[in-house]
């Protein structure tokens, strides 16, 4: 029995009960699919340098997608996510960037600031905040200083001051 009033539970009653789909759509999207086994092809295994980031956005994934606050069925069969754009970087921002396995110090690791703020259950409610800097974005310099560092030295990270702030809100 669901407490009066408690819509939440409500739906979830209904989704146990498969009265509604409720859990037929979520945030199950990955964030970042390129340079995954998943989609790796290449004959010695190398996931990182067969699909990088800069491939991913004029390649097709075989399967899987990936995106930023994305959603999709249970199934990905359709996935709709952010694509953004800061008027500054030489493309739309519609993944989260990384470096690969050799390229990062430490590495495979991933160069963005994002946070899954809240969710109901059922996913009926959700927020998402991503720190998109307003300035170009530094693909190149994030790439050539963690080439050049050691694994002793720390990983860089990129400098997000609060103005920045890009806040995706689903409802």
């Amino acid at each position: 029995m669901t407490p009066a009033g408690d819509a939440e539970h409500t739906r979830l009653a209904q989704a146990n009960a498969g009265e509604q789909p409720w859990r037929a759509w979520g945030p199950y999207l990955s964030e970042r699919a390129w340079g995954t086994v998943r989609e790796d092809y290449s004959e010695h295994g190398t996931a990182w340098d067969y699909f990088p980031h800069d491939d991913a956005r004029s390649r097709t994934y075989r399967w899987n997608e990936d995106g930023m606050a994305g959603i999709c069925d249970d199934r990905q069969t359709f996935s709709f996510a952010l694509a953004l754009w800061n008027g500054q970087d030489p493309i739309l921002k519609e993944r989260m960037f990384g470096l690969g396995g050799d390229g990062g110090n430490h590495g495979e690791d991933v160069k963005e600031y994002w946070w899954y703020e809240d969710s109901t259950p059922t996913h009926s409610w959700m927020r998402w905040r991503y720190h998109y800097p307003q300035s170009a974005f530094p693909y190149d310099d994030l790439v050539a200083v963690n080439a050049a560092r050691a694994v002793t030295r720390p990983s860089t990270s990129l400098s997000t001051p609060a103005s920045s702030t890009t806040t995706a809100t689903g409802r």
